[in-house]
């Protein structure tokens, strides 16, 4: 079950991040200007491609948070195996729907789309852990299918540049898209809950019952749930954090093309490797602030020590990335920009 949310967090944000190397492709900034294949980008045009995108990139965000309002509930409604399969059918189509486009219109549009599609992922796979797995055990797979989302941009990295250089932009999205398709076969096939699924033995099923909470699930209002200050918590700690991920995703293979600071810039062909880097740190981070949490609750601490402590380990870890901007060594900012989202995906 780790393995299969692993592969659908990995896709997800594969289908996410084309958009972030698309920054760097001169032929997609052409088609979204809407300007002949052999015009010489000016900076005019760079600037305004910037502005353009930066819609682009807030019109997919807006509707990855709009979709969370209601998404999570849906998939309550009907399921995990049945909910998840129509966010990755939905986020598939959308993401194999930008190859189409012409224009930064349909482009927002898309992404749009896209955002809808993708607000699905965590809210199934945070529900399907807790489905499958006993509380001890819950902080560290949710580090590893978590880890999915790094494993996704690496993939990226290494795949998109070659994808647009060889086939053109268009394939970039065509391909990735598709993958989500297979995914949804593969799910399909595989995923059940534990007490419909045929192969979970007698005592897996009673292993994993053990560790769920004796308490029937209660149905709890929205106006009753804004009532609680662990809801106001959360959610000031995901408005604090959440944008400098995103920030990372959208904009970074821009930050290391146009840093002027940076005495050595990154282009389609040499961006792939730093990439590499950071999100294979990125992901250790990941594990093995999910293994902290859960090893330290192993041994006898409290669940809200034990998760406090990390979260305050994670925290430190981020500050160093302040010099990122200001260093003209690209090897010292992308060894600061690892450790940041290293500490950022165990704090997630």
């Amino acid at each position: 079950m780790v393995a299969l949310l692993f592969a659908a967090t990995t896709i997800n944000y594969i289908d996410r991040n084309v958009i972030g190397f698309m920054l760097l492709s001169d032929d997609f900034r052409r088609a979204m200007l809407q300007l002949p294949a052999d015009q010489v980008l000016t900076a005019a045009h760079l600037a305004t491609f910037k502005e353009q995108m930066g819609l682009v990139d807030a019109a997919f965000k807006l509707a990855y948070g709009l979709g969370f309002v209601f998404v999570g509930w849906l998939i309550d409604r009907l399921g995990t195996r049945v909910g998840f399969a129509i966010s990755i059918f939905f986020w598939s189509v959308a993401g194999m729907a930008v190859a189409l486009v012409q224009s930064f219109g349909g482009l927002r549009v898309a992404r749009f789309l896209l955002g809808l599609g993708e607000a699905g992922n965590f809210p199934s796979a945070i529900k399907s852990v807790a489905e499958w797995f006993p509380q001890k055990e819950r902080a560290l797979a949710n580090g590893l299918f978590n880890s999915g989302a790094n494993v996704g941009i690496i993939l990226t990295a290494v795949a998109v540049p070659w994808l647009t250089l060889e086939y053109g932009w268009q394939s970039a999205f065509v391909v990735t898209g598709a993958l989500g398709l297979g995914l949804l076969g593969l799910w399909w096939r595989v995923y059940y809950p534990p007490g419909q699924h045929p192969k979970l033995s007698a005592g897996e099923r009673a292993y994993i019952a053990q560790g769920q909470a004796e308490e029937p699930p209660v149905r709890v209002s929205w106006w009753r749930l804004l009532g609680y200050r662990q809801t106001w918590a959360f959610v000031t700690g995901k408005v604090l954090s959440d944008p400098v991920w995103w920030f990372y995703l959208s904009w970074l293979p821009d930050f290391f093309n146009s840093n002027d600071a940076l005495g050595q810039k990154l282009d389609l062909k040499t961006v792939g490797l730093p990439f590499i880097v950071i999100y294979l740190v990125s992901d250790l981070g990941n594990v093995v602030f999910g293994w902290l949490s859960s090893r330290l609750i192993g041994r006898g601490w409290p669940v809200n020590r034990a998760r406090k402590l990390t979260l305050l380990a994670c925290a430190l870890c981020v500050l160093p990335v302040l010099f990122a901007a200001t260093t003209h060594n690209l090897y010292v900012a992308v060894a600061l920009v690892a450790v940041a989202t290293a500490a950022h995906q165990g704090f997630s």
